[in-house]
């Protein structure tokens, strides 16, 4: 059976989660990139029997073009932020099984988010209140804005990682913000929303189109503010139902159902507000981490659905070990002139991986996102105070040294 992969740059899901599932269900893998380079230069075994194609994948068009001149295709998969729409149309194209198109738009264009779910009028929900700066637009110009109260967060309406996403306390420095962002992406749309104070947590997601399954959670700790760069997420088992209901309400109104799906939202007095949606397995090593709690093949499972194959219907166990990530990164911009090299390690029946994502001798400005992370601290056990140990003890041990 034949699968096309839409990507950019060769992620950790890729390498370590997608294509080593399509090697083990018997696929043979095309991808398809505007980055063939990158996608070749990885070693290791990532890509034995892999074939890369360049296309410009952000154009479904070129997309299907590419696929139709080539082989026939049993699956079309993407686990980009960026090329969920172009997937979906082109597997719809040929007829395969899909997300609706209609769903990864209304995902990807945050505005268009905040719409439907205020015009859905669910019962447990208050909208946010949420403005579009459209591209070539002063944030002058946009009457709505003013019904948004500060603080509040200024963003890239189709922006992913945290990038340019700041919190504004008022509206001197919500024009300063803009203007700024406006300078590194004069084509970008801006949403400006009201900043929802509470828990950051998330909700993992699998459909088949039919069932859709609640995979688990993680709780998000966060950077101080103004910035929102990821810092530690812990597996979360205590989500009440009531809440899990509310999330997944938010998705059916914005018709997110089949496949992975990674939902950020915050939580406050009972209540769940989405913060974005994702409509793709979650990453950063998240993933991985997941993979190993559920004691499940989850990336041959994400990628059986895009096959046509229903979801098993009996119910997976709860996992019965903790987990968490944490992620060193960059506070000044510089040379990462040292670092830890990669790690297994197994303290005191607490499995935990190191894995940089800079090399030493790298040099790079520092842009308050996910973007600055150095590494990954993966670790799962028996409990989770002895995870939250065993990473805390890790990252003091060791150095992670930026020169100017």
């Amino acid at each position: 059976m034949q699968m096309y992969l839409l990507a950019l740059n060769p992620t950790d899901s890729v390498t370590e989660g997608f294509l080593p599932a399509a090697r083990r269900l018997g696929l043979a893998v095309t991808v398809l990139t505007d980055q063939p380079a990158a996608h070749r230069a990885v070693t290791g075994r990532a890509y034995d029997g892999v074939e890369v194609l360049e296309c410009p994948v952000r154009d479904f068009r070129a997309v299907v073009s590419r696929i139709a001149g080539h082989r026939r295709p049993d699956a079309v998969f993407s686990n980009s932020d960026h090329l969920q729409v172009q997937t979906a149309l082109a597997a719809g194209y040929f007829g395969l099984p899909a997300k609706d198109w209609r769903a990864a738009l209304r995902t990807k264009d945050k505005a268009e988010m905040r719409r439907r779910l205020a015009a859905a009028d669910l019962p447990a929900g208050v909208p946010v209140r949420a403005a579009e700066v459209p591209a070539g637009h002063e944030p002058a110009t946009v009457p709505e804005l003013a019904e948004v109260p500060f603080p509040c967060v200024v963003k890239p309406r189709e922006g992913v990682a945290s990038e340019d996403v700041v919190l504004v306390t008022g509206r001197p420095e919500l024009l300063a913000r803009c203007a700024e962002i406006r300078s590194r992406r004069p084509d970008d749309a801006l949403v400006v929303e009201e900043f929802l104070p509470g828990d950051l947590h998330t909700l993992e997601t699998l459909g088949d189109g039919g069932t859709r399954r609640v995979l688990g959670g993680f709780r998000t700790q966060l950077s101080a503010p103004p910035y929102f760069i990821e810092e530690r997420l812990t597996w979360d088992t205590g989500r009440p139902e009531s809440v899990v209901a509310q999330v997944l309400a938010q998705l059916d109104a914005l018709g997110v159902g089949f496949g992975a799906c990674h939902t950020e939202f915050v939580l406050a007095g009972g209540r769940a507000r989405l913060v974005e949606v994702n409509y793709r397995a979650i990453g950063d090593q998240c993933d991985l981490l997941m993979a190993d709690l559920l004691a499940v093949p989850l990336f041959e499972l994400i990628l059986r659905v895009h096959l046509g194959e229903p979801l098993p219907p009996d119910p997976w166990p709860e996992p019965a070990r903790a987990g968490c990530l944490a992620y060193p990164y960059a506070r000044t911009a510089g040379t990462l002139s040292a670092a830890p090299e990669p790690e297994d390690l197994d303290v005191g029946g607490v499995r935990l991986a190191y894995r940089p994502l800079r090399a030493v001798g790298s040099r790079q400005p520092v842009h308050h996102t996910n973007r600055d992370l150095l590494g990954v601290v993966r670790a799962t056990g028996p409990g989770q105070p002895a995870v939250d140990r065993a990473v805390d003890a890790f990252v003091a041990s060791r150095t992670w040294e930026i020169t100017a």
